[in-house]
């Protein structure tokens, strides 16, 4: 994707076109959102003199870009635009939190299904540390693995080579489900509506919930090191 400069008039999609050509692939889209995303400064709808938002193709695909890092990957929006920044600057960087380079928005390489030999192997982790993983319940047991499982056994295999193991986190799988219920607590009240789009909008809360409290531990922990 390149910068977003100035741009042809023809072809330029109102609000509630943009609505319905992403709707069905993303319900919880709404008018609001966009707006919200505007003022995030991760689009930059041009503006009619009337001041209506008009949007074109390219800022379409960056919308669903943007999207499907929310919904697919669990990416905090500063994480998202960052990464936007560098690709609207010419650089071609990793998406964060997967293994995989993204050059366009349109290029979401589909997540990988791995065999415990191919996930040793990529991870460059011994056979006992993913023993000692999956025991530790940081990594699930079962094949076929998939990306989150690679980067999980990934930074074990960085954690192993400062003498922190599987056994010493073992607390973080009970940590993520306590934090997981803390979450499907506080959105019960979204869950339980009958509104359409309700679930929709309560999966994005979860998503947004569960950035924050990664922030705040992120927080916490450089507090405590003092760096």
């Amino acid at each position: 994707m390149s910068a977003q400069t100035a741009r042809k008039p023809a072809g330029l999609l109102s609000i509630g076109q943009v609505l319905a050509k992403l709707g069905p692939e993303f319900p919880d889209l709404s008018p609001s959102k966009l707006r919200f995303l505007e003022d995030q400064g991760l689009i930059t709808p041009q503006r009619t003199p009337s001041g209506y938002r008009k949007f074109d193709q390219a800022d379409l695909e960056r919308l669903r870009f943007i999207l499907t890092l929310q919904r697919d990957h669990y990416l905090p929006l500063k994480v998202i635009l960052g990464h936007l920044d560098d690709i609207d600057a010419g650089r071609t960087p990793q998406l964060p939190g997967a293994n995989v380079r993204v050059e366009a928005p349109s290029i979401l390489t589909a997540e990988r299904r791995l065999s415990r030999a191919e996930l040793q192997s990529e991870a460059g982790a011994s056979k006992q540390l993913l023993a000692d993983a999956i025991s530790a319940q940081l990594i699930p047991g079962a094949e076929p693995f998939g990306e989150d499982a690679l980067q999980a056994l990934r930074a074990l295999a960085e954690l192993q080579r400062f003498g922190i193991e599987p056994r010493h986190l073992r607390g973080m799988r009970q940590a993520a489900q306590r934090e997981a219920a803390l979450i499907e607590s506080a959105l019960a009240p979204i869950r339980g509506r009958r509104e359409t789009g309700s679930q929709a909008r309560a999966a994005e809360a979860a998503r947004d919930l569960a950035g924050h409290i990664q922030a705040l531990r992120d927080i916490l922990t450089r507090d405590a090191l003092g760096v």
